[in-house]
């Protein structure tokens, strides 16, 4: 006789969090559930050219939870897609996620399995369920695309319980007090909302999975975790150094409740799973990536030259910025652009942004690309694009690691690197990247540099679009010092969270002894966990293993 499996993910749900208030005595529901269970720490690598990384990125680890198979071989990495031929950059739902073609997902499981999926992200509908998929409902943004089977139920589900308020919807900025005001509001209306659609989906059927994510703790974590925890540089500012009702916590609390509703409708012989690929920290990933290692590759390709902020190393770095004075982040940071004019600098904080539209040191106005419709025209790392063709190498936009692409011949429409050359370039860049300081503390910036293609000739179509990783260490810092080229910022921080390497998977049920440990695993064992739950065949593609074969006792 099978068990059904119940699996509930907290996209972003962060271990450290959690753990920290089920000791001060909340989430009742989940540290129930881990005292009945069993518990192992989930954290992710990549393989470059061999070469192992630590790896947080999202969108991969939702293809490798999905696939049970390592990002080397799926040949999925990341949202955003770059195309050398034009030099430009895609990030279309429909075609920049991981398609599923070449591995399905492992609940594709045909005929014999009744199978529920809601809401998990990275997904898209597969032929092979049978049972109901309902994507892209909520979530954080990139998702997956809005889509049902069977292809009516998205909108029943729409029209009978309301559409998510933040889907794609957590673009405001830290300094907005009305849009963190709202966001807590939506937040809570969302969490209410699923809920409920989770309880009504468990009990139309008798389902062998049931498989749901709550996309909440992603978006509350980039949003807000500065109002939340102490060692965010910006929170004793926002909080008032903790007088403040904690929206993080609150967030948590909402969904730890859904969780006891959802486990209410639960069969009694069912395995309930509780996950989270990464958790969320504070934000040492955006800045690096998207301000400090674009200008860094501009003063390499154009020296003695400065686009954005530059600053002197001699002295120490002014105060950080706690009140911005634009009301978006891009004009912050486009507010940086070197101005050699000392007159009109001295203005431009006070400038309209209607005026601020002309390009400038080379790069592209944000304002102009936004009214272009450009893909992340407002980050500051496409600002370079139209330069792109004239750089040895540059930085592409990114959220989490920094990406560099190098300008070859023969690969890019305009490449000015030759295969020799390309050894060469990418060794000086690593050098450089690793001599970076944080300029307030005087630590090194970066972590790793990984090499993606054994040489400038390896085109394996299953590589990243670039050709070195930068993986930064996890403090968070506005401003940083190069040798080489001088100093970067201070600039205005972006998002208040950023994923952390470190996620977590609990489950209870038949055979399983409560409170006990499991071995330390990854995103890919979760996939072969379930099926092997299930009493379901295991692919033996799978790079992934399961995690309860052992203890559980059939």
């Amino acid at each position: 006789m099978k068990n059904p499996v119940i699996a509930i993910g907290l996209d972003a749900g962060d271990p450290v969090l959690i753990d920290k208030w089920i000791s001060q005595g909340y989430l009742k529901n989940i540290s129930k559930l881990r005292q009945q269970g069993a518990y192992a720490h989930l954290s992710n690598t990549a393989k470059y050219c061999g070469q192992t990384t630590e790896y947080a990125v999202t969108e991969g680890l939702w293809a490798q939870f999905a696939t049970g198979c390592s990002s080397e071989k799926i040949g999925y990495w990341d949202a955003l897609t770059y195309k050398p031929e034009n030099y430009e950059i895609d990030c279309n739902l429909e075609f920049c996620g991981y398609d599923y073609q070449e591995y399905a997902p492992f609940y594709a499981l045909g005929e014999k399995y009744k199978v529920a999926v809601f809401d998990v992200p990275g997904t898209r509908i597969s032929q092979g369920v049978n049972g109901i998929q309902i994507l892209g409902w909520g979530g954080h943004f990139p998702s997956a695309p809005s889509a049902s089977s069977p292809s009516e139920l998205l909108s029943k589900i729409a029209h009978q319980y309301g559409e998510n308020p933040i889907l794609y919807n957590d673009t405001g900025i830290w300094w907005d007090k009305d849009y963190v005001k709202w966001l807590r509001k939506a937040l809570t209306e969302s969490v209410s909302r699923r809920t409920t659609i989770c309880c009504d989906l468990l009990k139309q059927n008798s389902w062998d999975l049931y498989l749901t994510v709550f996309g909440e703790p992603h978006t509350a974590g980039h949003d807000i975790y500065n109002y939340s925890q102490a060692d965010h540089p910006l929170y004793p500012h926002l909080s008032k150094n903790g007088t403040v009702p904690d929206p993080l916590l609150e967030t948590y609390e909402n969904i730890d409740l859904g969780i006891g509703k959802i486990l209410e409708q639960a069969p009694e012989d069912a395995y309930i799973l509780c996950f989270s690929l990464h958790g969320m920290g504070p934000n040492y990933s955006d800045v690096p990536s998207a301000v400090f290692l674009a200008e860094l590759l501009y003063r390499y390709n154009f020296p003695g030259k400065v686009a954005i902020a530059p600053g002197n190393p001699q002295v120490p770095p002014p105060p950080m910025t706690t009140n911005p004075i634009r009301n978006s982040w891009l004009g912050e940071m486009w507010m940086k652009n070197y101005e050699p004019n000392p007159i009109k600098r001295l203005f431009r904080p006070w400038t309209p942004s209607k005026f601020l539209y002309n390009d400038q040191n080379g790069l592209a106005s944000p304002y102009s690309l936004l009214e272009q419709s450009v893909p992340f025209g407002w980050m500051p790392a496409t600002w370079y694009k139209p330069l792109w063709p004239q750089m040895k190498a540059f930085a592409l936009p990114t959220f989490a690691n920094g990406h560099i692409r190098i300008n070859l011949e023969g690969r890019e429409r305009d490449g000015i690197v030759s295969n020799s050359e390309y050894e060469n370039i990418c060794n000086e860049l690593t050098q450089i990247l690793y001599r970076l300081k944080d300029a307030r503390t005087g630590k090194p910036l970066v972590k790793q540099v990984a090499r993606t293609r054994k040489s400038a000739t390896d085109n394996d179509p299953k590589h990243p679009d670039s050709d070195l990783i930068v993986i930064w260490h996890e403090h968070m810092t506005d401003v940083v010092d190069s040798p080489d080229f001088g100093r970067i910022g201070p600039v205005t921080l972006f998002r208040a969270g950023t994923h952390w390497n470190r996620g977590f998977f609990m489950a209870k049920g038949p055979g399983i002894t409560p409170g006990s440990s499991l071995p330390d695993a990854g995103s890919v064992d979760l996939a072969p966990t379930i099926l092997e739950l299930m009493g379901a065949p295991i692919p033996d593609y799978f790079d992934g293993k399961s995690l309860l074969k052992i203890p559980v006792n059939y």
